[in-house]
């Protein structure tokens, strides 16, 4: 099947510019699927991921925090609460990325069936993903929002968290755990197994993805396990972008950058050869 020149199932090896030009604006008409869902309940979503970042802020940075300010001084930021607040903001960008796609998709796969409809659309499989994906950073990025507001009210450092190389990793990691949600909403079968990916995948992530602690200063043989989490170059990248600019890991945007692509390439592929 062909729509101005995109064939379903493949992209030619040479794309006109038209052919890029379909494939964004197929993969807007799915994002404004999800978005009209989306819209009625903008609150709700800013607000659920914010829960569980201001119970370790809280805990960790006031409580553990000036337990620690008095023995050690961190290695960016005025204290330790300040030290872990952009992880915190990657911490609530990457669960409800990743979260909230997969239950979006699981709802429309497993209970509202309308999941199979949208197959019979006759867009590129790479659309369907990017459209979904789209909507998932965007509950990312509300819901990250919301704890960028806590750490400005906490820190009184407006431009810290809103300068555009905060904002450009943190979009980027909503990109790279959204899409990581669209693959794995396409193969659970039940929300059950949706719950094994959290328990077993996203919170450990948040406790070993350099949110409360420098990576630099563990251990080599437990490097390699921290470093192969895309979370560890978001949380180091967000707090050098906030605090030093002279700290920053330039290579944690080219990595977050192939990580976001890797997903789209194989969410694309699920989507074309998904049967329910």
């Amino acid at each position: 099947m062909a729509i101005d020149g995109l064939r379903l199932g493949s992209l030619p090896k040479n794309p006109q510019p038209g052919t890029w030009r379909t494939l964004w604006t197929d993969s807007l008409t799915i994002f404004w699927g999800d978005w009209l869902d989306l819209r009625v309940r903008l609150t709700q979503v800013a607000a659920s991921g914010l829960v569980a970042p201001l119970i370790y802020i809280f805990a960790f940075g006031f409580g553990l925090g000036n337990t620690l300010d008095t023995a050690m001084t961190p290695p960016v930021g005025d204290s330790y609460l300040e030290f872990i607040l952009p992880g915190m903001v990657a911490l609530s960008s990457m669960t409800i990325s990743f979260t909230g796609t997969v239950f979006s998709i699981c709802g429309e796969r497993l209970y509202t069936k309308t999941f199979e409809e949208m197959l019979l659309m006759p867009i590129h499989p790479l659309a369907l993903h990017i459209g979904k994906m789209l909507a998932g950073v965007l509950r990312g990025l509300l819901t990250s929002g919301s704890v960028m507001l806590v750490a400005i009210l906490f820190t009184g450092k407006i431009w810290s968290f809103l300068n555009p190389l905060f904002i450009l990793l943190l979009v980027l990691n909503c990109a790279v755990f959204a899409g990581w949600g669209v693959v794995v909403g396409l193969g659970v079968k039940s929300l059950e197994a949706v719950g094994l990916y959290n328990n077993f995948v996203i919170v450990p992530m948040s406790f070993l993805g350099a949110t409360f602690f420098d990576p630099a200063t563990l251990p080599a043989t437990i490097k390699p396990i921290v470093y192969l989490i895309p979370l560890t170059y978001t949380s180091i990248g967000l707090r050098a972008a906030a605090y030093d600019l002279s700290q920053f890991p330039w290579y944690s945007i080219p990595v977050l950058g192939v990580a976001a692509i890797a997903f789209s390439a194989l969410g694309a592929y699920k989507f074309s050869h998904q049967q329910d």
